[in-house]
Formats: C-alpha cells, sequence, structure tokens
C-alpha cells in the first residue's frame, strides 16, 4: 500500500468538507516560526514521517510563541522517527478539545467490503479501545453499489451512544470520509482523533490513509512516488524496482532492501521468491543455514519471463551479495521454463560469479530444469537447480556448501560478459518493439542458421521464415499490444542452438546509472583501505 502523509490526507479532507485545523507544511525552523506567527499562536508542530507513536518519540511537540516553534522545529527536523528521518513538519493551531473520537474506513478482504469503525472515544488505538470498552465501538460493512448513507452514518454513531446534534455532526464526517477513502481508492482511511472543540466544531486533528498500490497510476494528483508500505525511505534499488512494477502490470514484482551496506563474505544472499507463503518458508530456510538475507522479493501471479529476469538483474545489483537463492512454493501454475530462460539470460549477461540454487516447482519443472543445467554450466559460479520434490531447507543446505567452498573473484572477472559472445551490432537488423523492449535479428548471422530454432522456440508462434528468414507472423503493432510474451525463447534458444543472431534489449530505468554509483562508491573504499594498508 502506499502511504500519504498526514497533511496529506487532511488536504483531501478538506476537500471533502471535513474541517481541519489551520496549518503549513514548513521544512525549515525558521519556516516553522513563520508559520506560527501566521496561524495565530499557540501552536502544534508535528513531524510528517510514516510511521505512529510520534508523540512518545519526541516528534509531537506544542510551542506558545514563535522562538518556540523555531526550536520544536530545529529538534524534530533533526530527528529520525524508527527508521524514517524527517524532512518536513506541520504546523498547526493547537485546538482546545472537550471530546475526542475515533472514525475509520478499512478494505476487509475477509468480509470482500469496507468497513466503517466508530468509537465514542479516540486518542488511542480502536483496537484497545474495542478490548476494553467493546460497547463505545461499532463495526458496519458498506456496501460497495449503495454507498453510505445518511441514515446508516447516523445509526452507527447512535449505537456508540450518542444523540443529538453531535450525532448528526459525527455522521456527516462518517459519510464524507467514506466518499474520500472511494475517490482515491483507498485501502484504509482514518482520522483519530475525531475532537469535538469546546467551541463545538468537529475537526480532524489526525489523518491517515493508505492507498491500494494497483490504484495508484490512477490518481497521478496524490503526487505518490513508490506505491509501497516500508518501513523505510525508499532505497534507490527499491524505486528502480517500483518502475518495472509500474510500467508492467504482468504479475506481480515485489522488492525491498532489507540491509545494505555489507561486505562480501558476510553471509547476506540476494532471495528471489514465487508466492507469499513458498517465499516465507523458504526464507526461514536460508536463515536456519546460516544466511542473511539481503533483500525480499516476490514474483508471482504469472509474471512474464521479461519481467522475472529484471527481478533477477536486480537482485544481482546488490553489492557484495554471497549467493542466490530463488525458491517458491514448488506447487506454481506458471510455466517455470519461462522462468528459466529468464533466470539463464541474467546469469549469462551477469556472468554470474557467485554460487546459485533454484527451486523450480510447477508447470513444465523438468523442461525448466533442463535449460538451467545445460545453459549455465560453463559460467564461473555453480548453478544448481530443484524441483518440487526437493526442499527448500534441503536447496538452502545445498547452497551453504556451495557458498562455503566457492573462491570469491574480482570485480573485473564479475563484469565481464559471456553471453552472447559476440555483441557487435548485426549487421542486417531486423527489429521490432515489444511490450517492455526490442527484439532484434541479424539476418546476416540467420542467413547460416540451419535449426531455425527461434521459430521452434517462439511459445505465441509469431515468427515464420520469409526468404528462410525470422519476421514477424503479425504486425509490428501486435506485437508491441502484447502478441509477443517475451518470453525470451528465441534469443536463450539461439544462444546454444542457432547462430546467436537474435538479441532481445530489456532496459532497466536507473539501473546502468545505479550500478556505475556502485562501483564507483567501492572502488573508492578499496582505494581508501589500500592507502591504509
Amino acid at each position: 500500500m502506499a502511504r500519504l502523509h498526514e497533511y496529506q490526507g487532511k488536504e483531501l479532507l478538506k476537500q471533502q468538507g471535513i474541517h481541519i485545523p489551520r496549518g503549513a507544511v514548513v521544512s525549515t525552523p525558521q519556516g516553522a516560526a513563520s508559520a506560527a506567527e501566521e496561524i495565530g499562536l499557540p501552536v502544534v508542530i508535528k513531524a510528517q514521517v510514516w510511521t505512529t507513536g510520534r508523540a512518545g518519540m519526541g516528534g509531537i511537540r506544542f510551542a506558545d510563541t514563535a522562538e518556540e516553534a523555531r526550536a520544536a522545529a530545529a529538534e524534530i527536523l533533526s530527528m529520525q522517527v524508527e527508521n524514517f528521518p524527517v524532512e518536513c513538519v506541520l504546523v498547526e493551531e493547537k485546538l482546545n478539545i472537550e471530546r475526542e473520537f475515533y472514525v475509520g474506513l478499512i478494505v476487509d478482504d475477509g468480509a470482500r467490503r469496507p468497513v466503517i469503525l466508530f468509537s465514542s472515544v479516540g486518542g488511542t488505538g480502536v483496537e484497545d479501545v474495542a478490548g476494553q470498552h467493546p460497547d463505545k465501538v461499532v463495526r458496519q460493512p458498506i456496501d460497495v453499489v449503495e454507498g453510505l448513507h445518511a441514515y446508516q452514518a447516523r445509526n452507527i454513531v447512535r449505537r456508540a451512544g450518542i444523540s443529538g446534534r453531535l450525532q448528526v455532526q459525527l455522521a456527516d464526517v462518517l459519510e464524507k470520509l467514506y466518499l474520500v477513502a472511494r475517490r482515491v481508492e483507498a485501502r484504509a482511511a482514518e482520522i483519530n482523533p475525531l475532537v469535538l472543540t469546546v467551541g463545538g466544531e468537529i475537526v480532524a486533528a489526525d489523518c491517515r490513509i493508505t492507498v491500494d498500490d494497483y490504484a495508484v497510476y490512477r490518481h497521478p494528483e496524490l503526487g505518490i512516488d513508490i506505491a509501497r508500505e516500508l518501513n523505510h525511505p525508499p532505497t534507490e534499488l527499491e524505486r528502480i524496482a517500483y518502475r518495472v512494477e509500474e510500467n508492467d502490470y504482468r504479475g506481480t514484482f515485489y522488492f525491498i532492501q532489507l540491509a545494505q551496506g555489507f561486505q562480501a563474505g558476510e553471509g547476506y544472499i540476494g532471495f528471489h521468491g514465487a508466492g507469499g507463503g513458498g517465499s516465507m518458508m523458504s526464507m526461514d530456510a536460508v536463515t536456519r543455514w546460516g544466511f542473511k538475507v539481503a533483500n525480499f522479493c516476490d514474483t508471482s501471479g504469472n509474471p512474464p519471463a521479461s519481467k522475472f529476469y529484471r527481478a533477477a538483474k536486480i537482485i544481482l545489483s546488490q553489492p557484495n551479495i554471497d549467493g542466490y537463492f530463488e525458491s517458491g512454493s514448488g506447487v506454481a501454475s506458471q510455466e517455470q521454463f519461462h522462468i528459466a530462460r529468464a533466470l539463464v539470460k541474467a546469469f549469462r549477461e551477469e556472468n554470474l560469479s557467485i554460487p546459485a540454487v533454484l527451486r523450480l516447482g510447477g508447470n513444465g519443472e523438468d523442461l525448466a530444469a533442463h535449460i538451467i543445467r545445460a545453459y549455465t554450466r560453463d559460467l564461473p559460479a555453480p548453478v544448481e537447480v530443484y524441483q518440487k520434490d526437493d526442499s527448500a531447507d534441503y536447496c538452502a543446505q545445498r547452497l551453504r556448501r556451495l557458498v562455503d567452498a566457492h573462491q570469491s573473484r574480482s570485480r573485473e572477472q564479475d563484469e565481464a560478459r559471456s553471453s552472447p559472445p559476440d555483441d557487435a551490432p548485426p549487421q542486417q537488423p531486423y527489429t521490432f518493439d515489444i511490450r517492455t523492449g526490442t527484439i532484434t535479428f541479424d539476418h546476416a548471422q540467420c542467413v547460416n542458421c540451419e535449426s531455425k530454432i527461434c521459430i521452434q522456440a517462439c511459445v505465441p508462434q509469431i515468427l515464420k521464415l520469409e526468404n528462410d528468414l525470422p519476421v514477424l507472423a503479425i504486425t509490428r503493432e501486435e506485437a508491441q499490444r502484447g502478441g509477443c510474451i517475451e518470453c525470451l525463447a528465441c534469443e536463450v534458444e539461439c544462444w546454444f542452438h542457432g547462430r546467436n543472431g537474435a538479441k532481445i534489449e530489456l532496459p532497466i530505468e536507473g539501473l546502468d546509472e545505479y550500478r556505475q554509483k556502485t562501483r564507483r562508491a567501492s572502488e573508492a573504499v578499496e582505494s581508501v583501505a589500500s592507502v591504509e594498508r
């Protein structure tokens, strides 16, 4: 899910007619002082970070003067709340509160519909209130077609023991919050506390909204940079990975970095899972065998081979990992030979120099295992492939033994490319665009190819021979719209059974720049270490 900052959520509430405190977002201590004077003292200064419990961490301060506001903002802006550096603060009028409430909307996967939660007690976790005072919390599923009607909202508030004018005011907020959540396709939207001021006004004193990550592309107005609910600011590699997911809806690619700054030999591995349950089981297995996981990655839901390839390339871009482990549930419905070709392409382009253990269980696993074994045997590092009858624990044990036995290679050797053997530009190119890249056939090579393996290997059968040369059997437009499923078979099979005439370019935005940056940083560290020695 994609989380919004408090000030962003409050702006959405304001647009729907829910009252919010007068306030301003600033990023400097002087800005806080100026905002405090403009808003009117006293004020509250709040850290804007994607976490809860800010008050207990010193992320919420009160100020009676502009100088106090400046000092409080300076302290908060120098903080790191949990793993998040504070980059801006929200300066708001201090409310004179008479009573607090809680109102929230969540999408309940079990109920398969949104659910409104209302509590006549706010300012603390609604779960705690429900446990201690169940009569004060009301839970009401909402029909997504009918929406939340005024009479339903009033009944929710009435069931919490509130009547009269206050009931009408609170019910109005419930209706409007539902409209906000529906408009931005929120998975959750909470106002806690929703307060009644001494002056009789209902005001949203705090707000937290998370948006469904698959809906983010429909809401550019929200300015969401990366649709992930991380416990840290997104890393550069996480942003690169998200761009892959953002631009290709086929299947799921979820990538999170769990560690950075480690050195080779410390036992960190690149982890590549397929399916939530199988991934967790496999992560447990590798940690039992003494490894630490540099990243979590899940590619599931039948992604194309091109997406799986990009995932592998991104995982392998993490400096100093000691091994690569791929394992899912073992009974995946997606064709494992597509995954195999994706891994072959990635490993050969990398000239893989760290051991890899792969567990490819599911449809077509026998062919997948053959492809991996036949097409990676000449790589510098060992690659072993197992199938559904091999446990994740056994596969993790094999990786442990391979890593322990493997002799590391130099950076220069790691960067050498073993495939394709000839990187010269094609002399007679036949090129067409596919959904996320470009395919080129070097007809100068293809004319001497006896196998024409690309025609046989093409899974969607969109290639044909014309004058004994491979060309599209569909229009270029059809190929680009998805007629080419990006299975990578034409290129991978051509490496071994053809004339190396097929080339698939699958760009990964920002990855080359990231690698250059990490390489320079590594060289600088090594240079300093050399001087110290």
